[in-house]
């Protein structure tokens, strides 16, 4: 196959392959079109075998790390931890919208750091809507917060998110340096997402709750789970560990699920079974083979034409520009394949390109529903609720929040590259 041919073939099955994820036809899972393509780009020639297998091979050991931090949320949630957390946000709000959106924040930033984004996205997402409900707020700001934080609150460790994944393996850098980097980019956006949804849902938070809803009671809440806590919190120390001594930090997650799954298992409230769904090895199907497409994109010309506006250096304004260009791209490409195509052009920059590249990928999707596969699963939950997002809304909130938190975020990173250093 010509290189016009291969280039062509390569952009039509990534846009097939987005396109599926996004619509999600009859309900397929994103695979099923991911999986077909990938094997379609290696059999055309679009990309050669041996290129193929290095993608699967750099990919395979993240997707490895994912499974394990997919285990351990759901498990979590099988603990009863986010039952109790909703139970706190009731209690802390005590029907006040203003207070309950802060709980929100606080909750969806620890929980997205802490858990990844899909865990906010899949599991915090419905309790804020009963959670509202119970209270007599009006839910749309505190759903939104789930979806923007998913995104923005998912910058400070590389297990917040598949895309830091990606971005940790390329940057050289141990578990503890790279959360140093981004701790004060991570609250800085956070800080001005919460600034603009002040302001952006003044009339909702304005609403009292009906006279007829009470307070809720705090007796019978469920308390926070202590084994589950415990297990995450050794887990986190784990990866810490396992990264200073050099090892593999996927380690760390695999035993941190393996003790929440084993728990479960014997006392027979999930099955092998119900573990082996928790992976969602359809997703991690669609990640291998979304990784492939991308490389067969990249390795037919999309490469050359990024590195010629990718800026160099890693300088305030070069960081910027980095910042601008993978939020620009997450937006037409979702930030999955924006991160694959990104990170080999910025890696020989340096850490400091890098992470450049993550705040674009994880602040920029929260302008469009297809920025990131986040967004996109949060709003079918939503509807399962029956609450209308309408595309206008979410716009004009990205076009607001985006730049808001991304310009402070990325000088803050820059002055944490010049304080801890690269």
């Amino acid at each position: 196959m010509n290189s016009a041919s291969a280039e062509a073939l390569s952009v039509v099955l990534l846009v097939a392959v987005l396109a599926c994820a996004v619509v999600r036809p009859f309900g397929l899972p994103e695979a099923v079109v991911a999986v077909p393509a990938a094997g379609l780009v290696v059999v055309t020639g679009a990309i050669s075998p041996e290129h193929a297998w290095q993608e699967a091979e750099r990919l395979g050991p993240v997707v490895g790390f994912l499974a394990a931090v997919l285990v351990l949320a759901h498990f979590c949630d099988v603990e009863g931890l986010f039952r109790a957390c909703g139970a706190w946000m009731a209690r802390r709000a005590e029907n006040r919208p203003g207070r309950l959106l802060t709980s929100v924040f606080v909750l969806a930033s620890a929980i997205t750091a802490v858990l990844s984004l899909d865990a906010t996205v899949v599991l915090l997402t419905p309790v804020v809507f009963a959670t509202a409900a119970r209270s007599g707020i009006r839910p749309k700001p505190h759903a939104y917060a789930c979806a923007h934080l998913s995104n923005t609150a998912s910058l400070l460790l590389p297990v917040s998110n598949l895309t830091n994944l990606l971005a940790f393996s390329a940057s050289g850098l141990s578990f503890t340096r790279f959360a140093a980097l981004m701790a004060l980019p991570w609250l800085v956006a956070i800080g001005a997402e919460y600034l603009v949804f002040r302001r952006f849902f003044a009339a909702d938070l304005a609403v009292p709750p009906p006279d007829a809803v009470s307070r809720p009671e705090t007796a019978d809440a469920p308390a926070f789970p202590l084994f589950a806590l415990v297990t995450v919190g050794c887990t986190l120390a784990g990866f810490v560990v396992a990264s200073a001594v050099g090892i593999d930090p996927a380690w760390a997650a695999l035993a941190g699920a393996l003790v929440l799954a084993g728990r479960a298992l014997v006392q027979r409230r999930a099955t092998p079974v119900a573990v082996l769904r928790a992976t969602a090895p359809g997703f991690l199907a669609f990640v291998l083979a979304l990784g492939v497409v991308v490389r067969a994109v990249v390795d037919n010309g999309l490469a050359d034409a990024l590195g010629r506006v990718l800026p160099d250096g890693t300088g305030l304004v070069a960081l910027l520009g980095i910042a601008a260009l993978a939020a620009v791209l997450a937006n037409l490409i979702n930030n999955l394949p924006a991160v694959l195509v990104l990170l080999p052009l910025t890696a020989t920059a340096g850490p400091g390109a890098v992470l450049a590249v993550l705040l674009g990928v994880n602040i920029g999707p929260n302008l469009t529903y297809a920025g990131s596969l986040a967004t996109l699963l949060w709003r079918r939950i939503v509807h399962r609720y029956e609450h209308e997002v309408g595309v206008g809304e979410f716009t004009r909130l990205g076009l607001i929040s985006v730049p808001a938190a991304l310009i402070p975020a990325v000088v803050a990173l820059w002055g944490s590259l010049l304080v801890v250093g690269g």
